[in-house]
C-alpha cells in the first residue's frame, strides 16, 4: 500500500516538531515524562517508533521509556478516541453496579476496556475514584459527568456524543 504525498508530510511534520522537544530537554534533568507528553500530543499516543526515537534522542534505554508509558495511566500505546470514556470503578461505584455498566457500554461500542471503536470516536477506560461517590455508579465523558446510572442508560448517553 502506498501512502499519498501528504500522509508522508504530515508524518514527517510530526517527526519535525518531535525532534525539536527531544532537543529542547536533550540536556534536562527529568526531561522523559515532557517529552513524553508532547510527543504523545504530536501524535494522539505513542507507538514504538515514536519510543524509540524519544530513547535514542535523550540517550536513555528504551526499556526506560516504556516503563515510564506504561506506568503511568494518562500516556497510551494505542490511538484514543475523540471522546474517551471513563467508567469510575471505585468502591462505590463497583458496589452500587458499575461492572454491570462496563458490560452495557462494551457491549453497545463493540469494544473491550483500554480499547477505541474503529471510527475513533471512542475510547474505554476504567478509572478510580472521581469524587461522585454520592452519584454511584458514575461515568465521564471528557469533562461531562454521569451518575446514578443504569445500563439502560447507556444508548442514550453515547448517542449524544455521535
Amino acid at each position: 500500500m502506498t501512502k499519498t504525498c501528504c500522509q508522508n508530510n504530515a508524518t514527517d511534520e510530526k517527526y519535525q516538531k518531535l525532534n525539536k522537544v527531544i532537543e529542547e530537554y536533550k540536556e534536562k534533568p527529568g526531561g522523559l515524562i515532557p517529552v513524553l507528553h508532547q510527543a504523545q500530543l504530536i501524535f494522539g499516543y505513542l507507538p514504538k517508533d515514536v519510543q524509540i526515537k524519544v530513547a535514542e534522542g535523550l540517550d536513555l534505554p528504551l526499556s526506560e521509556v516504556f516503563g515510564v508509558v506504561t506506568f503511568y495511566s494518562f500516556f497510551s500505546l494505542k490511538p484514543r478516541g475523540k471522546y474517551t470514556i471513563g467508567i469510575c470503578l471505585g468502591t462505590a461505584c463497583y458496589v452500587k453496579g458499575a461492572a454491570e455498566i462496563v458490560e452495557a457500554l462494551e457491549k453497545e461500542l463493540g469494544i473491550k476496556v483500554g480499547d477505541s471503536t474503529e471510527d475513533g470516536l471512542f475510547s474505554l477506560m476504567v478509572t478510580r475514584c472521581v469524587g461522585a461517590c454520592g452519584l454511584a455508579p458514575v461515568l465521564t465523558i471528557g469533562e461531562d459527568v454521569y451518575g446514578r446510572l443504569t445500563p439502560e442508560m447507556i444508548p442514550n448517553i453515547l448517542e449524544r456524543y455521535q
